[in-house]
């Protein structure tokens, strides 16, 4: 028995050492950067442009992987499932660890129970956009102007369940207002029926929707970032009229729980040397997504668990679901 004993001890022993020998090694083959949206997309050229940088850092190499499909629950589940060796990470979203578990309560994974946090990687606000001819040229005059006609006025969404239409709905709840949501397939539809004044608002991405206010096309009413966005100083918060409004999409890097924490440290330095590239800060600022202080996998878990609680009440409030 005391020998049984002193095997085992001394198993758990070489195992616990061998851990830092690997983080030291690591990385010595390609790394699987799982991406849970389609190629050319946002999400995707940031990892592109974000890895690229990173596989500097690292002294190895992130070879993005398309895993689209279900809102990103398809690559999220098989970036839950892989070894926790450090070769499989995922690039996550708001959508895939926030919105996901409150809009489809029976999804494959566990947001917290199978995934190790690692780093906050970025930022993207969105705009709040109105028509030329809209009487509201500030967000308080587009309130005001709601109030004024409860239940006449409509918004634009990318569909049941995005980020769109429940940025739409924390606007709606706190500025309390009563406005009718219009689905459609992505904001990119839904922008000629806002321009033409069938739509009243919507809150579109950066990147998208700016051109259309610089072309005198629509009018910009401010920003769902907590404070002005570098991406766009001009614009105002809504946070300046709803005190504590923000909405943005956040990216962020995960491995599958169990990930060594020297290994889990080693991609986090990474990612905070990356951003802090003159280079990548430029790249980003064209997707319409601002650089966050990666700062530590356990800030990164907290930010997240108070983004997932804030979107949870929204769509247990507004019965919202993406039907």
């Amino acid at each position: 028995m005391k020998r049984t004993t002193r095997a085992a001890l001394a198993a758990a022993a070489l195992v616990l050492a061998a851990a830092p020998a690997l983080a030291q090694n690591y990385p010595n083959r390609p790394i699987r950067l799982i991406v849970p949206f389609p190629a050319a997309g946002a999400t995707d050229l940031f990892a592109r442009t974000l890895g690229q940088k990173m596989s500097e850092k690292l002294g190895g190499t992130l070879v993005v992987d398309n895993k689209p499909g279900a809102g990103g629950a398809i690559g999220s589940d098989l970036a839950a499932k892989a070894p926790p060796d450090g070769y499989t990470l995922l690039l996550a979203t708001t959508s895939t660890h926030a919105i996901g578990p409150a809009i489809t309560p029976k999804l494959p994974y566990d947001t917290v129970r199978d995934f190790a946090p690692i780093a906050h990687v970025g930022d993207a606000p969105s705009i709040m956009l109105v028509p030329v001819n809209s009487p509201a040229k500030t967000v308080r005059e587009w309130i005001d102007h709601a109030k004024k006609n409860p239940g006449k006025l409509n918004y634009a969404s990318s569909g049941n369940g995005t980020i769109v239409q429940l940025t739409a709905e924390l606007f709606k709840a706190q500025a309390g207002v009563f406005v009718t949501h219009i689905p459609y397939r992505g904001t990119a539809l839904a922008v000629p029926d806002l321009i033409s004044g069938k739509v009243d608002v919507l809150f579109d991405s950066l990147p998208t929707g700016m051109p259309h206010v610089r072309d005198g096309r629509l009018r910009a009413l401010g920003v769902t970032s907590l404070k002005r966005s570098p991406l766009a100083p001009e614009l105002p918060a809504i946070a300046d009229t709803l005190p504590g409004f923000e909405s943005t999409t956040w990216f962020g890097f995960y491995g599958p729980k169990g990930l060594s924490p020297d290994i889990v440290a080693r991609v986090n330095k990474a990612a905070n040397e990356a951003l802090a590239d003159p280079e990548v800060k430029d790249k980003l600022a064209r997707l319409g997504i601002e650089p966050a202080n990666a700062g530590t996998p356990e800030q990164f878990a907290k930010m997240v668990a108070v983004d997932a609680a804030k979107w949870k009440k929204i769509v247990v409030d507004r019965k919202i679901t993406n039907d």
